[in-house]
């Protein structure tokens, strides 16, 4: 909030409390008074530091000095011992926190992987350090760095800043990535620039890499002693413990992990696959691989035979135990989602489209794949495209989106190899993206990878590619490995550091006036962590914790707090109030009603009971309550969620929504407990939520419109399950619909139109993609991983 809305809110403050009780004042005098307290709180305050580097080599004997060798660069960060210490005592992570790393077995003997010391990379640390008496039995933290360079203006100024983050492995996957400070700011590194005429300077170049490492290298410095010698440091569970540090998995885009490992572009960073057959089975990259390397070939030889930067020294040289090729992270977001979907294979599926049509005919296709994702109905938290894919700068969470709709609204238009592909590559994201990871999860990726690395041949023999030599694209071949080593890579996502720019950088930037807008942005960091960590301290000291629940008008989400499990609540709220039967059949233009609802109530009272005479049904006269919505709570953790893995999400049944058509969701509804996936699950519209009083008992129910599989197993080539409307009568003009308990409601579905290879009439809208204007549907799995989890 700028300073002169705060000293508004103040005053306002301040002549409430005047006018309410003589003598009350507000709590603060103004803005300054307010940073004032803010900067005197000593909880969580980690002050910031600075350096210069400048270019030290040779300067050229003849002619004009560049600028960039004269150039000297401020690095800001704040000591990582300090952030370290904060990290440990926060009681808030108490519960969620392992002091030591772990092997977890189930009951078949299947190794689990879930949290980051759940790893066999912990636990071979851990072991080195059991075994030097020095360091035996301390607690092992490891260090997670990140760092991803980020726009903050895109005009004149072009504004790029560099921000390094840092955690540590102690902490478990869900608190990383729940916005709860487990990630914090270490500082921000140099971006250095040079003018036109020396662009392509290989000096400059490497200096820009040497400057780097050699700024991550000084920010670690006040850890060196630490690396080989525990400290005490007190625990979230306000004990203490010894403990000692080590250099742990970073997170960063290829780019960064080719300046970090200090290997050419186009080459693997894990691995010793030549950069023009990336297809190739090769041993790991190493340090001391690297280094032996070097001993028998010049600088030369190494870039071009092994894809080696060879006069780099990496940050990681001096830190015990560490070695930045075996450090670099699985890339959920990168590598992926906007890396393989995103720029490849959506690049790819248009290359077919326009290689197989005529220009003209091409983009009618083109655009009616646009006009198909547009269509795609609305579902709670997921960005919908109105008007396609036509805009020019995409974000991780439109490539995250694309994804989960753009399979159904290809199909008909490639071959079906290039469907397969796609869903192949499509089921190893959502895979990787599991909360918990087992023998047979592990195996059920490879498998689809394989079945990827297959399908993806009809892009070489359509002439789209000459060979998939592609770094992004090549390191899924790793990822399973890495799995074993880092744990589930949810906790290591780039997106966890991407979300953090908000916060960290983009926010401040915004509030900053613009003139050496960094030393303000520092100011408001230290202050906010100020108020996060005096938040924590506050809460400790009162012992209770608030329980949050999603708000009225709230879509869904993240939801934080203990002991939800799975349940769907109406909304309280109501559109309408204890209405009449006949008023009620008016207002959900269901005639019959009254006697669902009979049927409803007769199995309520009777649950034991297999089928009722029309004579046993009870009469309903009762008065009838109207919900907009209700709000499904249900365990998600591969999904963005709250502290405990529960989400949330808004199921509608609306006659209107946002000023337009009505919106009537779609849900699963547990059929048969026994049976697995699909097979278990039967998927409804709602057409009303509706609540009512008998016999002083409350009745939440839902009148749904009913659905059925086609076939009993899922389509071969998009590996959706198929549905088409169910009917009361021959002639498929009345639906099947009855009234269910709410109980009987598992969560929000979402259903995408089989297509086909027809062109759809203009003027259609998402609210007609569920209705009979389409013959059938698929039930989509992929539009978010609690879906492609409950649907098999």
């Amino acid at each position: 909030m700028p300073a002169a809305k705060i000293d508004k809110l103040l005053g306002l403050w301040g002549d409430h409390a005047a006018s309410s009780n003589a003598g009350s004042k507000a709590p603060f005098a103004n803005h300054q008074d307010l940073y004032s307290a803010i900067d005197s709180t000593p909880v969580g305050d980690v002050p910031w530091q600075s350096f210069q580097l400048s270019y030290s080599g040779a300067l050229p004997e003849s002619g004009e000095i560049p600028g960039w060798m004269e150039d000297k660069h401020e690095v800001w960060f704040r000591d990582p011992r300090e952030l370290i210490k904060n990290l440990l005592s926060n009681t808030d992570f108490d519960g969620e926190f392992d002091y030591t790393p772990y092997q977890e077995y189930d009951d078949s003997g299947s190794h689990r992987y879930q949290h980051f010391m759940s790893g066999n990379w912990a636990w071979r640390q851990s072991t080195l350090i059991s075994e030097d008496e020095g360091t035996h039995g301390a607690m092992f933290v490891p260090i997670i760095l990140g760092s991803d360079k980020t726009t903050v203006s895109v005009g004149t100024g072009h504004n790029e800043y560099w921000p390094v983050y840092m955690s540590i492995g102690n902490i478990h996957n869900n608190v990383r990535c729940a916005h709860r400070d487990g990630l914090v700011l270490l500082g921000f590194l140099p971006i250095a620039k040079m003018d036109k005429a020396h662009a392509g300077s290989d000096a400059f170049r490497n200096f820009r890499r040497q400057l780097s490492h050699t700024c991550l290298a000084q920010m670690l410095k006040p850890l060196s002693k630490g690396f080989t010698t525990p400290e005490p440091m007190r625990c979230p569970d306000g004990h203490f413990r010894r403990a000692i540090y080590g250099a742990g998995p970073y997170i960063g885009d290829y780019p960064e992990q080719c300046m970090l490992t200090a290997i050419v572009q186009g080459w693997c960073p894990k691995c010793m696959a030549p950069y023009k057959d990336l297809e190739q089975d090769a041993i790991s990259r190493t340090q001391k691989l690297a280094n032996e390397l070097a001993e028998f070939h010049e600088l030369g030889e190494l870039w071009a035979k092994f894809g080696i930067v060879g006069d780099i020294v990496p940050f990681t040289a001096d830190i015990a135990r560490a070695d930045i090729n075996e450090l670099i992270s699985p890339d959920i977001l990168h590598q992926l989602i906007k890396g393989t979907f995103k720029d490849h294979l959506v690049t790819w599926i248009e290359e077919i489209i326009r290689s197989m049509h005529p220009k003209k005919d091409a983009d009618r296709i083109l655009s009616e794949i646009d006009y198909r994702i547009s269509l795609a109905a609305p579902f709670s938290g997921v960005r919908r495209f109105p008007k396609g894919r036509g805009f020019k700068q995409w974000t991780g969470d439109d490539s995250k989106a694309l994804m989960r709709v753009y399979l159904a609204a290809i199909e008909g238009f490639v071959p079906d190899e290039a469907v397969r592909a796609l869903r192949a590559f499509i089921d190893f994201c959502y895979l990787a993206r599991r909360d918990i990871h087992d023998t047979d999860s592990l195996a059920k990726m490879d498998a689809a990878l394989a079945e990827f690395h297959e399908y993806r041949k009809i892009f070489v023999e359509l002439g789209i590619r000459l060979d998939f030599n592609l770094p992004r694209q090549h390191s899924a071949r790793h990822w399973t490995k890495l799995i074993r080593e880092f744990g589930a890579p949810n906790g290591l996502c780039s997106s966890i550091t991407e979300s953090k720019h908000i916060k960290a950088v983009k926010q401040p930037w915004r509030r900053s006036n613009r003139y050496k807008a960094l030393q303000q942005m520092l100011y408001i960091n230290q202050r906010l962590d100020k108020l996060s960590a005096a938040r924590i301290d506050f809460v400790r000291r009162v012992a209770a914790h608030a329980l949050t629940l999603a708000g009225l008008d709230h879509d869904g989400g993240p939801v934080d707090g203990h002991g939800i499990l799975a349940e769907v609540q109406l909304a309280p709220t109501l559109s309408h109030r204890k209405i009449t039967i006949d008023s009620l059949a008016n207002v959900v233009s269901q005639a019959n009603i009254a006697d669902l609802l009979s049927d409803f109530l007769f199995y309520q009272l009777h649950p034991e009971a297999t089928s009722a005479a029309p004579n046993m049904l009870p009469a309903f006269s009762e008065h009838i309550s109207v919900h907009p919505s209700a709000l499904a709570f249900f365990h998600a953790p591969s999904d963005l969620c709250g502290t405990e893995g529960i989400s949330s999400e808004r199921i509608r049944a609306v006659p209107s929504w946002q000023g337009g058509a009505g919106r009537y969701d779609c849900v699963f509804i547990e059929t048969d407990a026994n049976a697995p996936g699909m097979r278990g699950l039967d998927v409804a519209q709602v057409k009303a939520f509706l609540s009512f009083t008998y016999n002083s008992i409350a009745y939440p129910c839902a009148l749904v419109s009913w659905f059925s599989r086609l076939g009993d197993k899922p389509d071969v080539t998009t590996g959706m399950w198929m549905l088409e409307a169910d009917f009361r009568d021959d002639d498929e003009t009345e639906r099947h619909c009855s009234v269910i308990s709410m109980d009987m409601i598992v969560r929000g579905a979402h259903l995408m139109p089989l297509f086909g290879k027809a062109f759809l009439p203009k003027g259609l809208t998402p609210a007609h993609s569920l209705t009979t204007i389409f013959r059938a549907w698929y039930v989509n799995k992929y539009i978010d991983y609690r879906s492609f989890e409950l649907v098999f």
